[in-house]
């Protein structure tokens, strides 16, 4: 396979407009490069956001998706970790390892990776996507796999063991993979602790199982819908909180003076607050939720005095790519579950619909199918 292919791909032509299916051109990976027939990917808050031009309005027209997983079709020069035939899951920061951020351990805040996805452009340079006239189309988040086929850095590669369908491999590289790493990474939740989470999506039930898996005496999820309360106790979660102004008390309530730690999971002004309020003296509140660009949060200055911290977390705060294997092994295991947490099964041609079910609050993960035969179910 050489020079170019054609693809069909899910297009977001202009933020604030529907994103379209169209046939673009794909090419050939370049040296450290992999073709990569995608099977399936996951439809992220991420994804909607720069759809809505919440995270500005330079990066387009794009391709969006990054949340994938799929089977390797070919492989640039130089690449020697996987071959044709390997079955792998998709990481979207693919760290450099030399920059100052990777130097002290936060590969998660990789340099070359945020400007790559800051460009659009895959970190060799340049996009790979172009329309038939020849013009580019950028990639997001250093996948763009919302298509038939994406060409993504080989350090964006995880092998994938045969006994996890490509499905469910899907969901690891970003809903799985943020949620856990924001219990183990960001909160460091230990055996014994209180945490609750605010918002039970595809992320936040993930939170809730590696709360409960990391020995956490008390899970309390939070959410406005029931069906994602059940779901939440499904994986874990010792108590259900219906989302409201009375969340806080409700949660204080449960702990005796407030929960340990508190990961949200919205990206709301009000949310954030309410996780900073719910947690105890000396507690942790995580905000994974993504804010608008330019939003602010304020919080009570008096009480950082009783040594609250407030703190952020991106893609887990780990060495994702270090840690995703075994990540990916807990999915096989069954030890983490992520096969309930797909609410839709869609196509391409699904993804606006599954925009709709995000900004309305409804279902967990909508799961873009692509391969059916590769992705094995759902």
């Amino acid at each position: 396979m050489s020079g170019q292919i054609s693809v069909r791909a899910a297009v977001l032509d202009r933020m604030g407009e529907p994103v379209r299916v169209e046939e673009l051109r794909l090419d050939s990976p370049r040296a450290g490069e992999v073709l990569v027939r995608v099977a399936a990917a996951g439809v992220c808050r991420s994804d909607l956001h720069l759809a809505d031009g919440h995270l500005g309005t330079d990066r387009q027209p794009i391709v969006l998706g990054h949340e994938g997983a799929g089977v390797v079709e070919q492989v640039g020069a130089g690449v020697t970790a996987v071959a044709p035939g390997d079955r792998v899951a998709l990481c979207f920061v693919p760290a450099c390892g030399s920059c100052p951020r990777c130097l002290a351990g936060q590969t998660n805040l990789c340099h070359a990776a945020a400007a790559s996805n800051s460009a659009g452009e895959l970190p060799a340079g340049g996009t790979r996507l172009h329309r038939p006239d020849g013009s580019d189309v950028k990639h997001f988040l250093n996948l763009a796999c919302f298509a038939e086929r994406c060409v993504v850095d080989a350090r964006s590669i995880v092998a994938v063991p045969y006994e996890l369908p490509l499905w469910e491999a899907a969901l690891v590289g970003c809903s799985v993979m943020t949620g856990v790493g924001a219990v183990r990474n960001a909160a460091g939740v230990r055996v014994g602790d209180t945490v609750a989470v605010i918002g039970c999506g595809g992320v936040g039930v993930q939170a809730v199982s590696a709360a409960s898996l990391a020995g956490a005496s008390r899970v309390i999820a939070i959410d406005l819908d029931p069906a994602k309360l059940e779901l939440a106790r499904s994986h874990g979660a010792t108590d259900a909180v219906q989302a409201s102004d009375r969340a806080v008390h409700d949660v204080r309530a449960l702990t005796g003076g407030g929960a340990d730690h508190a990961i949200e999971v919205v990206g709301r002004p009000e949310t954030i607050r309410q996780a900073f309020a719910m947690i105890r003296e000396g507690g942790t509140a995580v905000v994974v939720g993504i804010a608008p660009r330019g939003v602010d949060v304020p919080i009570p200055a008096l009480d950082l005095i009783s040594d609250k911290t407030l703190r952020g977390c991106f893609y887990g705060s780990g060495n994702v790519l270090a840690e995703m294997p075994a990540v990916v092994g807990m999915v096989a295991s069954g030890r983490l579950r992520v096969s309930d947490v797909v609410s839709d099964v869609i196509g391409l041609d699904g993804i606006e619909d599954a925009f709709r079910r995000l900004r309305d609050g409804r279902g967990a993960r909508s799961l873009v199918v692509l391969d059916a035969q590769a992705a094995g179910g759902p």
